[in-house]
């Protein structure tokens, strides 16, 4: 049996602190029923005492949740406690989570108070929150600069008043995963009653370290870790709670010790409180970046293709992702275009891969990603070694109504040549193609014309499709660009192109 460790999310209490984050009520209920879908198992929903909006946000939370322990942080003073009161009265399954700060700098320069008087405080606080809460996590604000001795004392007193879980944040992100651990080890041997509380961790992640020094507590003994959903928070943000989580799964070979979250629900989550944060994912986020199961090295694409475990060491499908990707670029191999081919639904001889290729590695040196619509134009023109008899140079668009549209177009022929011509239609696109036949002087027939999106969002790029026909031959093209006139006129071209390719060439079509 594997030994649980206990998930506390403060996404929208430390995250809400992110600078530039502001959650509504509604937002932070959806949030939280998500979080309870992901399997927390304490939901920190606010700072009742903010503000009269927050206590309805936190009061919101706890009633709309039903198996998540919600809590309220406060300061170690009455006004603070009665505001967690007020905002859990006639709910179950609540409790608070009351703060002092313990280091000598927060202490002197912040609290303009003494240790014995810090000490005072929290006793006095967890007393009074006992006549309202079993559930009484205290946290020692700093507690990664605060001096060990002082520390020890404090926990022994918090204990005997009634603390219940007792958190030490590395508020500032300044320790260590080894002295963080040691500090936890000195705690466990030196507090007396400690064996009684569950020991929580809190780590901000300044020095790039919060996930290390979490997994470091946890190792330590700590049964409870706290953080942010996308590591989102104060400064350079929180511990991750999704990092910790799939560390603690994929490496239970050496911890033992696991979450009960559904980790199906982490990309959902991620993505959700993505959105409503207004903060973006950063590609390279581990576990829920676009890029955290993307290849594009060859090396690396070539070993995935033969067994995932090669280069992968959680399967997307563990966070709820469907599958890993190959992006196709310039560090691709031959391997990798052959499975994309065969993807869309291509067969190539290895000459014609060969060739291909060749192409391909052109076209990537010029890309940063090459998509698979610049796979399936590439294999229109080089496959088949197509001339390109016309190509789009300029296109201008004259339309006010009621008058009929007018298109201007010029095209580069074969010798690069500009041809320009003029043309009316019934609509903007029939006028495009009105020009386009004047200039390629053929008598083409339009069988079909359809609209795709290939690409989500205001900025999203068209796909248009278009069939002609001639007396010779029956030809389609396709056309991809932001402006559906444009990718018209080049799916439109590409068609041409083809006829014109099975007229005089007698290629395949």
């Amino acid at each position: 049996m594997y030994k649980k460790i206990y998930t506390f999310d403060t996404t929208l209490r430390d995250g809400e602190q992110t600078p530039g984050v502001n959650l509504n009520q509604k937002e932070k209920v959806e949030i939280a029923l998500q979080l309870e879908r992901l399997g927390i198992d304490i939901i920190e929903a606010g700072f009742a005492a903010a503000s009269p909006g927050d206590l309805n946000a936190v009061r919101a939370v706890a009633k709309a949740v039903n198996e998540p322990i919600v809590v309220s942080l406060a300061r170690t003073n009455k006004e603070d406690i009665d505001a967690a009161v007020k905002a859990f009265e006639g709910i179950k399954n609540v409790g608070i989570h009351i703060f002092i700060a313990t280091s000598p700098i927060h202490m002197e320069k912040k609290l303009n108070l003494t240790e014995e008087q810090v000490i005072s405080k929290s006793i006095e606080a967890v007393r009074y929150a006992r006549q309202f809460f079993d559930h009484i996590e205290f946290s020692f604000e700093d507690s990664t600069r605060s001096d060990m001795n002082f520390l020890c004392s404090i926990s022994e007193k918090v204990i005997e008043a009634g603390a219940k879980v007792l958190n030490y944040p590395d508020t500032v992100g300044y320790t260590t995963p080894w002295e963080y651990s040691e500090r936890f080890k000195i705690l466990k041997n030196r507090v007396e009653g400690i064996d009684k509380v569950i020991l929580s961790c809190h780590c901000h992640n300044d020095l790039g370290m919060a996930t290390v020094n979490s997994l470091a507590a946890i190792e330590a003994g700590v049964t409870q870790v706290e953080g942010c959903l996308n590591g989102i928070g104060e400064r350079a943000g929180n511990a991750p709670l999704e990092e910790v989580a799939l560390a603690l799964e994929t490496r239970y070979d050496y911890f033992r010790k696991r979450t009960t979250m559904n980790l199906k629900e982490i990309a959902k989550t991620s993505k959700l409180v993505s959105r409503l944060t207004a903060m973006p994912i950063s590609a390279t986020k581990p576990i829920i970046g676009d890029n955290a199961f993307a290849h594009e090295s060859g090396i690396h694409q070539d070993g995935v293709l033969k067994d995932k475990e090669t280069y992968e060491i959680m399967k997307p499908e563990t966070v709820g992702l469907k599958e890993s990707s190959l992006i196709l670029g310039k560090l691709s191999g031959r391997h990798a275009l052959r499975g994309k081919l065969a993807e869309l639904g291509y067969s190539l001889s290895d000459e014609e891969l060969s060739f291909v290729f060749k192409k391909f590695k052109d076209l990537a040196d010029r890309k940063k990603q090459v998509l698979d619509e610049d796979i399936i134009t590439l294999l229109d023109k080089e496959i088949t070694n197509e001339i390109e008899y016309y190509k789009l140079k300029a296109l201008y668009i004259s339309y006010s109504t009621p008058e009929q549209p007018y298109a201007s177009v010029q095209l580069l022929d074969k010798y690069e040549l500009v041809q320009e011509e003029g043309a009316y239609g019934n609509g903007a696109v029939d006028a495009i193609f009105n020009a386009i036949d004047k200039i390629i002087d053929l008598n083409i027939e339009l069988l079909d014309y359809k609209i795709l999106s290939v690409t989500k969002g205001k900025d999203a790029q068209g796909e248009v499709y278009v069939q002609i026909k001639n007396e010779e031959a029956v030809s389609q093209g396709r056309g991809i660009s932001i402006d559906i006139l444009e990718a018209s006129a080049y799916a439109y071209i590409m068609a041409v192109n083809r006829i014109k390719n099975k007229i005089e060439q007698n290629v395949t079509l």
